[in-house]
């Protein structure tokens, strides 16, 4: 019995256990470690219509029980990802492959969209409006409920493959905002993307990072994304691709009993390589010893209903 076959907003999953964009390059860099068909999907690092150095200076910090990136969507652009990665990809991954887009202003997004449409490897796209170490674009559309809501319907109008939109944990209502893009066109959301922090240097009295401000994730930054899981869970009526310091089968199934129909790892890869496959292996354990036939079962189960309403709404689809 497979405990953890699933479809993920039209996606046929063998597994609910996702990378997180920027986390995993582009699919096959931990092909020493684990062989990455045992994900359910890989989503791989996000692109940009031109190709990015990123920013400058210091881009990595370590803090308690987490990390703060600024890479700033360093990528080689569209161009080269078509002419040398899809096709590797096309080669060597048996799973879902989902594209993590980004853009400076919203004609960037549907541009980028439109040449994601047209990649056969690439299986879904995933909208990324709320990154938070770019100076431009990225969080300045998640975090405008009306610009989320405008990027969504335009990129929704070219491109027929399933729409991740990615949710900026940086404002006052992440529900309020999920809503919008769901009435826009959203086939499912994924959260939450980093918090927004910094470092200070004492010896220098500087900022530590090059870009001043960075993103924050690991384990840090885990019960801050589950309420967010659970609140949105409360407010849609589509699945949820939950993140935030996952690093274990427990902290994985926290997701799920919040309401994230499945999840993705991030931070968790950087400290232990293998973090995915053990997840595998907890959650099937967990569901034998519960005696549940698929892991979709405990979806939003430590809603006040038990999750029933929501995994009707999402399920039943």
């Amino acid at each position: 019995m497979n405990f953890l076959k699933m479809n993920f907003a039209g996606l046929d999953l063998e597994n609910p256990i996702m990378t997180a964009s920027g986390c995993f390059g582009f699919g096959l860099e931990y092909k020493d470690y684990f062989d990455p068909n045992e994900l359910g999907a890989v989503l791989i690092k996000g692109l940009t219509p031109e190709p990015r150095e990123g920013n400058y200076g210091i881009r990595i910090a370590e803090t308690p029980a987490g990390m703060l990136n600024s890479v700033g969507l360093e990528n080689p652009g569209i161009d080269y990802f078509e002419r040398e990665t899809a096709p590797l990809l096309e080669r060597e991954l048996k799973v879902p492959v989902i594209a993590n887009i980004n853009g400076k202003i919203l004609e960037e997004y549907i541009e980028i969209a439109e040449r994601a449409e047209a990649i056969d490897v690439i299986k879904a796209i995933e909208l990324n409006i709320s990154c938070p170490n770019v100076k431009d674009g990225g969080m300045a559309f998640g975090a405008n409920p009306d610009m989320a809501a405008k990027v969504t319907r335009e990129v929704r109008k070219v491109t027929k493959k399933p729409l991740i939109v990615k949710l900026s944990p940086n404002v006052t209502d992440i529900a309020g905002i999920a809503k919008l893009v769901e009435a826009e066109g959203a086939d499912a959301l994924s959260l939450i993307n980093t918090l927004l922090g910094m470092s200070i240097d004492i010896n220098k009295k500087k900022p530590l990072l090059g870009n001043i401000f960075g993103g924050l994730s690991g384990p840090a930054v885990k019960p801050v994304a589950l309420r967010m899981v659970y609140q949105v869970s409360n407010a849609v009526s589509i699945p949820l691709l939950g993140m935030g310091g996952i690093s274990t089968a427990e902290d994985a199934l926290e997701f799920f009993m919040a309401g994230a129909s499945a999840i993705s790892v991030g931070t968790g890869f950087f400290q232990n390589p293998l973090a995915a496959v053990e997840i595998k292996q907890g959650l099937i354990s967990y569901c034998t010893e519960n005696n549940l036939s698929n892991i979709n079962e405990i979806v939003a189960y430590a809603h006040t209903d038990d999750g029933k309403a929501y995994r009707k709404r999402i399920f039943s689809k």
